[in-house]
């Protein structure tokens, strides 16, 4: 039986983690991403190449909260346009033009992230006002739009950028983090007034689907970029279809058992703007930092396959890993109010044996971890088939959990 008997009251057999039978057909007054926006989405795939670069040369744990720090205006920044893009017709001059000189801010911030904690923190600060500045223009005719997310971003989070591209480094990554705050805490202060924006349900979650796919693009960079120098021997070829394999997995599960239940809570849901804020704007920034926490993982475990990781390394695959399992958790509680079970079984699993992978061969930690997420995606397989044949009357109902 479909997610969709969770609105119509109808009984539901929705196995844990799999709820990729609400799918509903087009209509034909959907509205569709347009080819500004995916141009614009190229500047992010440089983006996060950059987020990457930081992450792979300091990923102890200060190193990932200041590549945290900085990806969140970067994350934020897409955000704003994408909202922008939902609620507004982009399609004339005027928008096209803003949604590229907002690119262009975002590949000044891209630019800058290598050097954000040395010499290019203004301008990462300065890129970032500047694409908050054209956002709030090209919603200028929004009544109360300076009363919201947009005006944070203008008057909070964007001053406090440049401000702290000016402190030393340590303030500076505090100041920032302050700014991030703001931003992620924006949408929810300002909750009421965001319950007048009439969102549009089949454009949002196309564009964050298309933002995760730019996201496991760079797992395939950090496979193919490291590999691509080695003497390509079979426990390297191993490693990189290892590697590959886990990439395909991640994919896997949020393409063919999530996608369509995201899409399928925004049209359902009494309100769309919790939906928007918890699936997409919170739980998606966790999915994309875990794909990302993974690409850099690989890039240090296909370089050499027989040499042991160590914790840094090991924390990025498998905790990026994890924390991507536990996200669809989150994610599923808030659009159904169910437990996605085997997820984050998978996820507890992963986590567990994160500890006792630092001293293992990087190949004997890519197989590990494919294995694991081909099992798991198996077992969902035959959770939804077996719940399909059930809802046709083949075998008994499965019980609601």
């Amino acid at each position: 039986m479909s997610a969709a008997g969770e609105s119509a009251g109808a009984p539901v057999r929705v196995p844990e983690g799999t709820e990729q039978q609400g799918q509903e057909p087009p209509g034909p007054e959907e509205k569709r991403v347009t080819w500004a926006e995916l141009y614009f989405d190229l500047v992010f795939v440089f983006a996060i190449t950059q987020v990457s670069g930081l992450l792979h040369h300091h990923h102890d744990a200060v190193g990932l909260v200041r590549a945290l720090v900085v990806f969140v205006p970067v994350y934020w920044c897409w955000v704003g346009t994408t909202v922008q893009a939902n609620i507004r017709d982009v399609d004339n001059l005027r928008d096209r033009l803003g949604i590229l000189l907002v690119g262009l801010a975002g590949l000044f911030m891209a630019l800058a992230i290598p050097g954000a904690y040395g010499g290019r923190g203004v301008l990462l600060g300065a890129a970032y006002w500047l694409a908050r500045v054209v956002l709030l223009l090209l919603l200028v005719r929004v009544p109360g739009v300076w009363r919201g997310p947009y005006g944070v971003g203008v008057l909070v989070s964007g001053p406090l950028l440049v401000a702290g591209g000016l402190l030393p480094d340590g303030p500076r990554a505090a100041l920032w983090a302050v700014a991030a705050s703001c931003d992620l805490a924006a949408p929810l202060v300002f909750r009421r007034r965001l319950a007048k924006v009439a969102y549009h349900p089949a454009h949002m979650p196309e564009r964050f689907a298309l933002f995760l796919l730019v996201a496991l693009g760079e797992s395939i960079v950090g496979i193919g970029g490291t590999a691509a120098s080695a003497r390509l021997d079979v426990a390297e070829l191993v490693a990189v279809a290892a590697a590959f394999t886990i990439s395909a997995g991640l994919w896997w599960q949020y393409f063919v058992y999530a996608a369509d239940a995201m899409r399928h809570a925004v049209v359902i849901a009494e309100s769309r703007r919790d939906v928007v804020r918890r699936v997409f704007q919170y739980g998606h920034l966790a999915l994309v930092a875990g794909v990302i926490g993974v690409a850099v993982g690989f890039g240090e475990t296909v370089a050499d396959p027989w040499r042991a990781l160590g914790p840094g390394s090991v924390t990025l695959l498998y905790g990026g890993c994890g924390l991507y399992l536990l996200t669809f958790g989150y994610t599923r509680w808030m659009m159904f109010r169910k437990v996605a079970g085997t997820r984050i079984g998978a996820a507890a699993v992963v986590l567990a044996l994160l500890p006792a992978m630092v001293r293992l061969p990087a190949l004997v930690v890519l197989v590990a971890l494919a294995v694991l997420l081909v099992a798991l995606n198996v077992l969902e397989h035959l959770r939804v088939e077996r719940v399909s044949r059930a809802a046709v009357g083949v075998l008994p109902a499965a019980p609601v959990e």
